[in-house]
């Protein structure tokens, strides 16, 4: 019996290490991710005039301008508030990351700004919680999922932006491998 313990203790203790170094790959994946997506959405926003920031594609759509700003604000919110613990901002009367009356120089500044924040706090995050699970909109996640999203809700807020631009008879920026 005592053999089974030792055993099992060993094998147990041999794969934390390795959960853990498994762990942080991932935060550094994915913030080599969120880097390299900042690069691109960044480049994609200075691309667009500024007079085609109010432009949507159908009355009911986002503008472009309103596209890049829930970028930011989903960043925030995931990183700070649903995963960090931060009261999250009151849509209604916040407008710290709405369009509301920025030039384009400043919602660029604003959403790198805001990339700068969430790298941050990912970079700081425990990784031995990303295992922890939290209600996202009626599904239970874990906070990798929660990631994992955040990441995914860009890249489709992005992809409106490119379209926008093709729609203003606009050549987006080159895709080079970004995520």
């Amino acid at each position: 019996m005592k053999k089974l313990i030792m055993l099992t203790t060993l094998l147990l203790f041999s794969f934390s290490p390795s959960l853990i170094a498994q762990e942080n790959d991932f935060i550094k994946e994915y913030l080599e991710r969120l880097e390299t997506s900042k690069t691109y959405l960044i480049l994609v926003a200075e691309s667009m005039p500024e007079n085609k920031y109010e432009f949507k594609a159908t009355p009911d759509s986002m503008s472009f301008a309103e596209n890049l700003m829930h970028i930011g604000w989903a960043m925030d919110w995931h990183s700070q508030s649903l995963m960090g613990g931060r009261e999250a901002r009151d849509w209604n009367t916040d407008t710290e990351l709405k369009v509301d009356n920025k030039s384009k120089k400043e919602m660029i500044a604003k959403i790198s700004e805001t990339f700068d924040k969430t790298i941050e706090y990912i970079s700081n995050f425990d990784v031995n919680r990303l295992q922890e699970r939290l209600d996202y909109f009626g599904a239970d996640r874990t906070k990798r999922q929660i990631l994992l999203l955040l990441a995914d809700h860009i890249t489709h807020h992005r992809a409106q932006m490119l379209v926008y631009m093709r729609l203003n008879g606009l050549k987006p920026p080159r895709y080079v491998l970004y995520q």
